[in-house]
């Protein structure tokens, strides 16, 4: 299970979620290896201070919905860095996506990615709101904007991310940008199909418990 545990952002980004839980999480990911923990901005510092580097921090920009300014979004990156984040996941404004404002959508993303500068970004582009096209369109201002993931999904939305996207996403990105599937990986298949898809990153809240429970009684 080594394969999808080093691709997990083990994550946990319920609206009632606490420091017990959020340290739950970080012993996870600590004892299985995962590749980061994707929490709320609000836990960023507890979380780094925790960890101490043994595990990579990732948190939310821009969080569910995407419309906040980029002026806004901005200054969230630059306080979650400060905190001791090593990753962020934005979320783009998906009304622009919608109006098809994507030179518009790109420029938030350079920005974004100047203030996070080698850190990781990662771009949710909430595929369920989306078509065929402006998924397309969006994989383009990702790749030109030299972002390092597109993400297909907040886990807010109405779908998470379907195998189909997945695939429309590796034919349509640059060779720079890799892929995160998130929301709708509840199971060790459903993990090995996103990957063997193109995905090389997993945003899941499940898998590694479901992962854990296997361990323990072999199946």
């Amino acid at each position: 299970m080594n394969h999808i545990l080093k691709t997990v952002d083990h994550t946990l980004l319920k609206p009632t979620a606490t420091w017990e839980e959020i340290k739950v999480i970080c012993d996870e990911a600590k004892e299985m290896k995962v590749a980061s923990i994707c929490i709320p901005p609000s836990f960023v510092k507890q979380a780094s201070d925790y960890l101490k580097g043994e595990v990579a921090v990732c948190t939310v920009i821009g969080f569910p919905l995407g419309y906040n300014t980029t002026a806004i979004k901005v200054a969230e990156v630059k306080d979650a860095l400060a905190n001791g984040a090593d990753e962020v996941d934005m979320v783009i404004n998906i009304g622009d996506a919608k109006a098809g404002k994507f030179d518009k959508i790109e420029q938030e993303i350079k920005a974004l990615k100047e203030a996070a500068g080698d850190k990781i970004l990662k771009v949710i582009i909430e595929t369920c709101y989306l078509t065929e096209d402006e998924k397309i369109a969006l994989c383009k201002a990702v790749t030109n904007a030299k972002a390092d993931f597109i993400k297909t999904s907040t886990g807010f939305g109405t779908n998470g991310a379907t195998l189909e996207d997945i695939k429309l996403m590796k034919q349509n990105v640059g060779q720079d940008v890799a892929i995160k599937a998130a929301g709708g990986v509840r199971s060790i298949e459903d993990a090995n199909n996103f990957i063997n898809a193109g995905a090389s990153r997993l945003g899941t809240s499940s898998i590694c418990q479901i992962i854990k429970n296997q361990q323990v009684t072999g199946y």
